[in-house]
């Protein structure tokens, strides 16, 4: 007969220590790998003056029309993210690719994260660069900031072109995004951890290696940072901004959404309902997946071109 296992004190303090020192661990290797991290950090782009801080935009190419790229929310290094989207777009216009505050090389800030600061805060960067009058060009989350941006600056837009971006009133609009104990798994190493374990993310993507490294460096700088966080607690503060509302019916609007989204009930034809307010508006499904700019820059680029021309002929 097998004799009762005794826990002993020693053993529950071993229980107790194995954790504590595994969490001590990945803290002092996180304190260490970040301050590298951030020191490995390479400029690019030009800063200006907005509300008393620095926002970084990345000017690229030429051309008669300017675009303007803005990124979905959570996008840690915009200016880098947009990268193959620049590339099919840059050598027929000029494109400006804006890194909201807290993204990218942008300073923080502590004005709250609704639509109306966000657009009000691009405004100002663009008219720092003398450009007042350009297509915008919105990523996801983007597409709310769009619609408040139109309502502010409308003279000012020549058309929006959504990549897979969020329209009003989308199923899960109110639900909150979970942001509670981020920063604390950041300091504790564990997110930092859990993203070696899933590999590169950018995989099989038109980045190389330099690219992929700056913006996994530029997501230890930003992604639980102060200013990213309001910006999320903000979402559904933000829909509700917008619940309702559709551009100006002679803005022209083109829409790239992903054919095939699981996520969202009825995505494709929310986008379409969109399109149908204006009116000149169209919707392009395209295989991918959320961040279409990855892998469809050269349909985006082409079809932005058409777009483009036949407004210049009308």
């Amino acid at each position: 007969m097998r004799k009762p296992l005794k826990i002993t004190l020693w053993t529950v303090g071993v229980v107790v220590a194995l954790p504590v020192l595994a969490l001590t661990t990945t803290s002092i290797v996180n304190v260490v790998a970040t301050k590298s991290d951030l020191a490995a950090i390479t400029p690019y782009g030009e800063l200006v003056p907005v509300d008393g801080k620095q926002m970084n935009v990345v000017v690229s190419g030429t051309g008669d029309e300017t675009i303007v790229l803005l990124p979905g929310l959570g996008t840690a290094a915009p200016g880098l993210d947009f990268e193959p989207l620049i590339a099919e777009l840059d050598d027929t216009h000029r494109v400006i690719a804006v890194e909201p505050f807290g993204t990218g090389l942008s300073d923080q800030t502590d004005s709250p994260r609704t639509a109306a600061n966000i657009a009000a805060e691009v405004h100002e960067a663009l008219q720092q660069l003398g450009v007042d009058r350009y297509v915008l060009m919105g990523h996801s989350i983007a597409g709310i900031y769009a619609l408040e941006y139109s309502e502010l600056y409308p003279d000012e837009l020549v058309a929006f072109v959504g990549i897979d971006s969020s329209v009003p009133d989308q199923p899960g609009w109110d639900d909150p995004v979970p942001t509670d104990g981020l920063s604390e798994l950041r300091t504790l190493g564990l997110l930092r951890v859990l993203s070696a374990i899933g590999g590169d993310t950018y995989a099989g993507m038109p980045y190389d290696e330099d690219t992929k490294e700056q913006m996994r460096f530029l997501t230890t700088k930003n992604s639980t940072a102060p200013t990213l966080l309001d910006e999320m607690d903000r979402t559904p503060e933000n829909f509700a901004s917008v619940s309702g509302q559709t551009f100006p019916s002679t803005l022209p609007v083109l829409l790239f959404v992903v054919q095939d989204d699981s996520d969202v009930d009825g995505w494709l034809e929310l986008h379409e309902d969109q399109a149908a307010s204006v009116d000149h508006g169209e919707v392009v499904p395209l295989d991918g997946e959320h961040y279409l700019h990855h892998t469809q820059s050269r349909q985006i680029a082409r079809d932005t071109d058409e777009l483009l021309t036949s407004l210049s002929v009308r």
